[in-house]
C-alpha cells in the first residue's frame, strides 16, 4: 500500500537518535576552555624541551627522563589550573542553580565537564612527547622508549584535571585556577629534594632512567596510587553516599608500602643496555646497545692511544662501557668514560674526542685505594699519584689539565725522554701494579 512505512523504518529512525549523554560529550569537547587545553599543554611540554635539547636527544631513557619532569612538573599544574577553571564555570555563569532541577545527577555533570578537559590534556600531552620523540629518535641506538612512563604521565594529568575540576566547584573565587597551579607546582616539587623513600609517592618525582626501564607492576601500582585519592575526592563531593570514598583510600594506603619499601626496585636494567657492541679489531672497542651508533667515533678517538701501547706487555685488550658504579673492570679490560647527555655526547656526536681519550687514559691508571689512602701525604703516595698522572699524560698528550711541574710535570718529562723499549719495558711494570695501591709496589720514574 502506498505510504505505508516498511518495517525497518522505525529501527533505522532509532538508530539515527544520538544518545544525549554523547552528544553533550561531543558538545563540551569542541567549546569553553577544553579545547585550548590540547595546545596549552603541548606547549608547556614542548619549549622547556626544545632548549635543553641537547640534554636528551640520543639517548631514550635521557628523554623520558625530561619528559616526565615536563608533564608533571610543568604539565600537571596546568593540567589542574585548566580543571579548576572548568569546575568554576556554574558560578561564573550563575547556572547552579539551574541544574538542580535537571534529573541527571552530579557525579554525571561532573564526569561529562570535566572528562573533555582530561581528554584534551592528554592530547596535548601526546602530540609532545610524539614530537620529542621523533626528535630523538634519529640520534639512538637500539632500544625505544618506555610506553609504560607514557601512560603513568597521561594518567597524571587526567588525575589533576580532575581534582582541579572538585576545587573549582567548591572554591567560589575567579583566582582559584592561578593559585592552585602555583600551589600544585609546590606541592610537586618540594618533596623530590627530600632523601626519604617516601618521596616515591610523589607522581612528579624526578627518576633517573638512563638505562633502564619500569619493572612490570610499576604502571598498575602507580595508576592506583595516582588514582585513587583523586576518585576518593570525587567520590565525597559528587555521591550522596559519601562513606564509598573510603574505598579508594583503602586501596591507595595498601599500595603505598609497595612503593616506599621498593623504592630502589622500580626500575631495572635495560636489557639492550647490558648488552655490548664491539668492534671486531683488537684492541675491542665495547658500547653499551644504546650507544650503538658512538662506536665508530670511540674507536677513532682511541687510535692514538692504542698506538702508544701497542706492543706493551699488560696492555688492555679491552675497553668496555660499564655502569657508573662500577670501578673494577674485567681481566685485561679497562673501562670507558660514561657518555652524559650534553657533556661529553650531544645528539649522537662526542663533544671531544681529545678529553673523551684522555679520561679513559684516567680509567687505565685508575686504582679503587681506600679513602685513608687517597688523603695520604707521605712523600711514596704523592709520587704513585703524580706517576699515574704522568702515564695518563703521556698516554694522550691532549685533551686533560695541565701537570704541576713538580710533581706530575717531572715524571712526564722523564717518562718521554725514555727510549721506546726502557719505555714499553716501564709501562709494562706500572700496568702490572693497577689493581694495587701500595706506593712501593709502583715502579719509580
Amino acid at each position: 500500500m502506498t505510504g505505508t512505512l516498511s518495517p525497518a523504518a522505525p529501527q533505522t529512525a532509532r538508530q539515527r537518535v544520538r544518545h544525549p549523554a554523547r552528544a553533550a560529550f561531543r558538545a563540551e569537547l569542541k567549546r569553553g576552555i577544553a579545547p585550548w587545553t590540547a595546545p596549552a599543554v603541548a606547549l608547556t611540554v614542548a619549549v622547556p624541551m626544545v632548549s635543553e635539547a641537547a640534554q636528551w636527544q640520543g639517548g631514550w631513557g635521557d628523554t623520558q627522563e625530561v619528559l616526565h619532569s615536563c608533564v608533571t612538573l610543568l604539565g600537571g599544574p596546568l593540567a589542574a589550573a585548566a580543571g579548576c577553571w572548568q569546575g568554576g564555570r556554574d558560578h561564573r555563569r550563575k547556572t547552579r542553580g539551574l541544574w538542580l532541577s535537571v534529573p541527571r545527577g552530579r557525579l554525571a555533570r561532573l564526569v561529562m565537564a570535566a572528562l573533555p578537559v582530561a581528554v584534551w590534556a592528554v592530547v596535548g600531552q601526546l602530540v609532545a612527547v610524539a614530537a620529542v620523540l621523533a626528535a630523538t629518535w634519529p640520534y639512538t641506538g637500539a632500544g625505544g622508549p618506555s610506553v609504560g612512563m607514557i601512560v603513568v604521565d597521561a594518567w597524571f594529568l587526567v588525575c589533576a584535571v580532575f581534582t582541579g575540576f572538585v576545587v573549582g566547584c567548591v572554591w567560589r573565587w575567579r583566582l582559584a585556577a592561578p593559585v592552585l597551579a602555583a600551589a600544585t607546582y609546590l606541592a610537586l616539587g618540594i618533596p623530590s629534594y627530600s632523601d626519604s623513600d617516601a618521596r616515591f609517592l610523589n607522581p612528579a618525582e624526578q627518576y633517573y632512567l638512563d638505562g633502564r626501564v619500569p619493572v612490570g607492576w610499576f604502571v598498575p601500582v602507580m595508576v592506583l596510587w595516582t588514582g585513587a585519592p583523586v576518585l576518593a575526592l570525587v567520590v565525597a563531593y559528587a555521591v550522596r553516599r559519601r562513606f564509598l570514598a573510603l574505598v579508594p583510600l583503602v586501596a591507595a594506603a595498601t599500595v603505598a608500602p609497595l612503593i616506599v619499601n621498593n623504592a630502589d626496585g622500580l626500575f631495572r636494567d635495560d636489557p639492550v643496555a647490558r648488552k655490548l657492541i664491539c668492534t671486531e679489531a683488537v684492541p675491542q672497542v665495547c658500547v653499551s646497545g644504546l650507544d650503538g651508533p658512538l662506536l665508530s667515533q670511540v674507536s677513532d678517538a682511541l687510535t692514538g692511544l692504542h698506538a702508544r701501547l701497542d706492543g706493551v706487555p699488560g696492555a688492555p685488550q679491552r675497553y668496555v662501557h660499564a655502569p657508573e658504579n662500577r670501578r673494577r673492570a674485567p681481566a685485561g679490560a679497562s673501562l670507558l668514560p660514561n657518555h652524559m647527555r650534553g657533556w661529553t655526547v650531544v645528539r649522537g656526536r662526542l663533544a671531544d674526542p681529545a678529553s673523551y681519550a684522555y679520561e679513559t687514559a684516567e680509567r687505565i691508571a685508575d686504582r679503587a685505594c681506600p679513602m685513608s689512602v687517597m688523603v695520604a701525604e707521605d712523600s711514596a703516595t704523592l709520587r704513585m699519584w703524580g706517576t699515574d698522572e704522568a702515564v695518563a699524560h703521556w698516554l694522550v698528550p691532549s685533551g686533560g689539565p695541565e701537570l704541576i711541574p713538580e710533581r706530575g710535570g717531572a715524571y712526564l718529562k722523564r717518562l718521554t725522554a725514555m727510549g721506546e723499549a726502557e719505555r714499553r719495558a716501564w709501562l709494562g711494570r706500572y700496568l702490572a701494579t693497577r689493581t694495587t695501591c701500595d706506593p712501593k709496589a709502583v715502579p719509580t720514574l
